[in-house]
């Protein structure tokens, strides 16, 4: 199997990548891996394929918009994994494969006859990377494993919310889902690096316990340094003052004045500089004290204007801050456009799709948008050409529904 031609294909162009995934982790690991060049194969179950395919609303022409704004840039197969001959398509696509990725519950492939062990003995160079809810050892390891789940139990949901004695709160977006599927790619890539050097796959797996624990670092330290766990601060951070969310005259302003330079440069902008002068405010160790005070004195002075204003004057000062946006205006941000981060790709049904870029910018080989995230089995036929199958072969492999073929 070969990788579609394009004038830009990115830097993984030629790596081939059979993704086996549902909802959103694994997704966006293929993804990543799709956006930088890699041929990605997303092979769907069969019936009913990817459980998104069936979050609507949202909506655009009847397609899932959830389903799409992870899936671009992906050909797409459906295959039943529990019909000999369908089985028989996933390991010659797989032994052809540089990379497999899969999110299914611990033991699944194993029984399906596509556990790593099975698939390294035709493939030894295969990297394959695993992403579970807790990871493939430990007490937890079989359990099913939800964004929710994980936040609630990495001590996340713990640190979120206005403040204590309120109820938990997860993050807005799934955080655990998104960074697991971040490291999936990087554990990939990393693998793909040795790989280059001994000629060898390897195993990869990470969880979305896991890719909800690393965003405690700090929480974790403070933990280690003290022997107690902290707990919600609203949007303060819990080493630092100023750093948080302000009120304006017209909604919020987030102000990081937290090295001296930017706190004397703050007090200045807001004619606050008699604060310069007080001991309740000297150090960051003395405004972390008393940072209740602190921040209601910063607020009532930020009362008196709008955001915008004091974006601007801030700016000016070398302050860092920023308006607190909601999502439609994030994607109309001037720096959002520049930096490629709202695309446009071409769906045979919704037509013209926005989606959000890649993160990762390179000096040259940029990855290209190909296409819109693949109907149900719409790719069957061109990959199973691909991977040597005759007409006939295919014809017999839809009758029998061992898969099935776009449109049928």
């Amino acid at each position: 199997m070969q990788p579609s031609p394009s004038p830009r294909t990115g830097p993984l162009s030629g790596l081939v990548v059979v993704e086996l995934t549902n909802v959103m982790a694994g997704p966006v690991g293929g993804l990543l891996l799709a956006d930088m060049g890699a041929e990605v194969v997303k092979v769907e179950r069969l019936p009913g394929g990817d459980d998104t395919r069936r979050a609507i609303p949202p909506e655009i022409q009847g397609e899932s918009a959830t389903f799409m704004i992870v899936n671009r840039n992906k050909r797409g197969i459906a295959v039943d994994l529990k019909h000999p001959d369908g089985l028989q398509v996933v390991r010659r696509l797989i032994d052809k494969a540089d990379v497999v990725i899969e999110n299914f519950r611990p033991g699944t492939m194993e029984k399906l006859g596509l556990g790593y062990d099975v698939l390294r003995a035709s493939n030894p160079a295969l990297i394959y990377c695993k992403i579970t809810g807790f990871g493939l050892n430990g007490p937890y390891a079989k359990r099913a494993g939800y964004d929710l789940i994980a936040q609630g139990m990495s001590g996340i949901m713990s640190l979120t919310g206005e403040g204590p004695g309120r109820p938990p709160v997860k993050v807005g977006v799934p955080i655990g889902d998104v960074t697991a599927g971040i490291l999936a790619s990087t554990g990939v890539l990393a693998a793909y690096i040795e790989r280059l050097r001994t000629g060898e796959g390897q195993y990869v797996d990470t969880s979305l316990y896991e890719a909800s624990l690393v965003h405690t670092y700090w929480q974790v330290a403070m933990a280690f340094a003290t022997g107690e766990s902290a707990g919600p601060m609203g949007s303060a951070h819990p080493v630092a003052a100023p750093y948080q969310a302000i009120p304006t005259q017209d909604g919020w302003i987030n102000i990081g004045a937290v090295s001296q330079a930017t706190w004397v440069g703050m007090t200045r902008v807001l004619q606050l500089e008699h604060l310069l002068e007080d001991e309740r405010f000297a150090s960051n160790r003395e405004r972390m004290a008393n940072r209740d005070l602190l921040i209601a004195i910063i607020s009532e002075a930020m009362r008196s204007n709008t955001t915008d204003y004091w974006v601007e004057k801030f700016e000016q000062a070398g302050v860092p801050a920023g308006p607190v946006r909601k999502i439609k205006d994030m994607l109309e941000d001037p720096q959002t456009l520049a930096r490629d981060m709202v695309i446009e790709v071409d769906h045979p049904v919704a037509g013209p799709v926005q989606a959000l870029g890649l993160p990762i910018k390179f000096s040259h080989g940029n990855g290209v948008t190909r296409r819109g995230a693949p109907q149900y089995g719409e790719h069957t036929a061109e990959v199973l050409q691909e991977l040597g199958y005759s007409s006939e072969d295919i014809a017999a492999l839809a009758a029998s529904q061992a898969v099935q073929l776009h449109g049928r």
